[in-house]
């Protein structure tokens, strides 16, 4: 999306600092910040720019949409290198459950296929089995994460039911050329290495980046239940954390020729491959084959600024990403050789918009926009070759109507191939007396049935057990009703913030487990004749995609931010959540959900000279993790320590090692696998955390 060209392109910062002036007194009055030529100098702002929210340039206390925000300076002080790790460590109502397929997300309750995720403003596609493939996000360029909660579809369209999470990238403009190297290592064979050369001349910009990141599988408990079993338990190899491999290569060139235009074109390659333990005749849990998945994705964008409140912007993007099988164990008898490659899906995605965000009076902006999407999906099972297009116009209005007194209101029609027109609107209102902050908030939400929901026809065996879904076409899209009151005081010491909220879903599409009898067998050996008699044996139930009548998500949240002493920054969020699902007359909660959590997080520094000593000491906090159809996952309390130590070498250069460990006190689900691994704390116990970073700029 065109967000992009707002908060990615380098060449548009350079237009907004000529042309926005005001912004730079507004960096000083809402910082505290200690100035000096260093590089080891550090700022802690309570009041960033942000442009989720609205979908424009916004001081986060002026944003009539409440927006939580991750900058890069708060991930790199947590010793954090992973997107997943800096959501979960940050914020409590996010939640993520890894598996050799991706990463299964939950955003207030809600899983995966509610939660638009952005790059820039663009979306990222991957979407495996409802698992994303988060590797493919390049940490090493992110400038802040942006999460808008709840319902935002009148200007980001379908998928926005639960939030939108905006990762902003950073390209910098005030060398000439600059490189970085930044290296982690800690336990379990986990390693990351990311490099970056910049350069910047003359209005034009080439950003390269290459990321290299891999883990060893780990178990916490080497035993499982024998099948059919409550007693009985056998070895296995099984991990609860499957390794891998993931490699990003990202490009981006930015030109800028004067105070009005400019361009830029970007790509990013990835490829990751797992690395699970292999068949074994003596023991359970091995594998065949590991997963191995690509992406590719590029754009092109423009923005042309009238004047410092008037912009016209285009943009272009394609998306494509697959994945299957590589064997890695000899099956030369079934077909299958060493190195055979299988592939399973096939997506892509193509994106074009157009948006023009105007000051038509002193105190107010007007966003019109317009876009064309289009959805591929190839799948192998079941010889699916499915598409759909949607294309929708949105215009949204924000304007003071006294003082203190702030509304905005939005619109998006949208028609979609198979599901017609749907209007999605939106209605803020914000009271802003002095550092007091109140808002409400009303926005609709729909969701189009995915193309896997709607057409797959999907076999698969794990570990010598088969699965099936069927989509169904008969289904309905999904439409919310988000509310959300929201109370905040902010200063530049101290930031405060509650919000209490409710998401009502008709129609939530879900999977219906079907106990299978002898008619449901023969059936499934039609539908699925490579199905031996051994798996059919053993098949228990299959899946079908249908609409539940109603579901619902309530909860509230404390933020608090504090710069309490020069140096020493305190923060704590909670948040609670109530989510369940109704089908005829009985309610079931949403599974992997949660009803508490928090996160605690202390942060000091200090400079000598060209010395500064960071200290970070962060925690999360929750209760048991929701399985309705099996046992429910315990909760835990994780801590992590982590120091960094920057040096100034020279005006032309400077190191930060850093020096942390993760889970201090040990804590580990080391439950014997009853459940069907269902866990919520990933942890394989305490780790030593070793990085180096070095810069060299000119």
């Amino acid at each position: 999306m065109l967000v992009a060209l707002l908060s990615g392109s380098a060449a548009f910062s350079q237009i907004h600092k000529t042309m926005v002036s005001t912004n730079r007194p507004m960096v000083s009055t809402n910082r505290l910040e200690r100035r000096d030529s260093s590089m080891t100098s550090r700022t802690y702002n309570l009041n960033p720019v942000v442009v989720t929210g609205s979908g424009h340039h916004q001081r986060l206390k002026s944003t009539t949409t409440p927006v939580h925000v991750l900058s890069s300076q708060e991930i790199r002080e947590q010793g954090i290198n992973t997107f997943d790790a800096a959501l979960v460590r940050m914020m409590p109502q996010v939640s993520m459950a890894p598996n050799s397929m991706g990463t299964f997300l939950r955003l207030n309750g809600l899983g995966n296929k509610y939660i638009l995720i952005l790059v820039n403003g663009q979306k990222l596609s991957g979407d495996i089995s409802n698992n994303v493939d988060l590797n493919r996000i390049n940490m090493s360029r992110v400038k802040r994460i942006e999460v808008l909660d709840g319902a935002a579809s009148s200007l980001y369209g379908s998928d926005a039911i639960a939030g939108v999470i905006n990762i902003i990238t950073d390209q910098p403009t005030q060398q000439l050329v600059s490189a970085t190297s930044d290296t982690r290592v800690s336990g379990k064979g986990q390693l990351t290495e990311s490099v970056n050369v910049d350069v910047f001349t003359k209005g034009f910009g080439s950003y390269t980046s290459f990321v290299y990141d891999r883990a060893d599988s780990y178990q916490t408990n080497g035993w499982e239940y024998v099948k059919g079993s409550a007693t009985e338990i056998q070895p296995t190899i099984a991990p609860l954390f499957t390794g891998y491999r993931s490699k990003v290569l990202s490009q981006k060139f930015t030109y800028s020729p004067n105070t009005h235009l400019a361009m830029n074109v970007g790509l990013d390659y990835s490829n990751k491959i797992t690395n699970r333990p292999e068949t074994r005749q003596d023991v359970t849990g091995g594998t065949d084959y590991e997963m191995r998945y690509r992406g590719f994705r590029w754009n092109v964008g423009g923005i042309y600024k009238f004047t410092s409140r008037n912009s016209l912007q285009a943009d272009f993007t394609v998306d494509r990403f697959r994945y299957g099988k590589e064997y890695d164990v000899d099956l030369a008898a079934k077909g299958f050789p060493l190195g055979t490659y299988v592939q399973s899906k096939k997506q892509r995605s193509m994106d074009v918009e157009l948006k023009a965000i105007l000051g038509l009076t002193t105190h107010s902006t007007t966003i019109f926009g317009a876009e064309w999407h289009k959805d591929y999906l190839t799948a192998t099972s079941g010889n699916i070759q499915q598409d759909a297009y949607t294309l929708a116009a949105y215009a949204q209005h924000e304007m003071q109507l006294v003082k203190n007194l702030t509304a905005t209101v939005g619109l998006r029609l949208t028609h979609h191939e198979t599901f017609n027109q749907r209007l999605t609107p939106k209605a803020t209102l914000m009271y802003a007396p002095g550092n007091f902050r109140l808002r409400l908030t009303y926005s609709a939400g729909f969701r189009a049935p995915g193309l896997d929901e709607l057409y797959y026809h999907y076999f698969s065996v794990n570990r010598g057990k088969a699965q099936i879904i069927f989509g169904n076409k008969d289904l309905s899209p999904e439409k919310s009703h988000y509310f959300a009151l929201n109370a905040e005081y902010r200063t530049q010491r101290l930031a405060v913030g509650i919000t209490g909220y409710v998401n009502r879903i008709n129609d939530m599409v879900v999977r219906k487990n079907i106990n299978v009898d002898a008619a449901a067998l023969a059936m499934l050996q039609a539908e699925f004749p490579e199905m031996t008699a051994a798996q059919a044996q053993k098949l228990e139930r299959y899946s079908l995609y249908q609409n539940s009548d109603r579901s619902e998500v309530k909860g509230f949240q404390l933020n608090v931010s504090a710069n309490l002493l020069p140096g020493l920054n305190l923060s704590g969020n909670y948040v609670y959540t109530y989510a369940r699902s109704k089908s005829g007359e009985e309610w079931t909660l949403l599974e992997r959900s949660i009803r508490h959590a928090a996160t605690i997080a202390a942060n000091y520094h200090h400079s000598w000279r060209c010395y500064t000593l960071n200290v970070n000491l962060n925690g999360r906090i929750q209760s048991k993790t929701y399985y309705p159809d099996y046992e429910n996952a315990p909760g835990f309390g994780v801590w992590n320590v982590n120091t960094t130590h920057s040096i100034d070498v020279a005006k032309w250069a400077y190191i930060e090692p850093s020096i942390g460990i993760d889970n201090i006190f040990n804590k580990v689900d080391s439950r014997i696998d009853a459940t069907n691994r269902k866990y919520a704390l990933y942890s394989p116990g305490r780790m030593l955390v070793v990085g180096m970073k070095v810069r060299f700029k000119y």
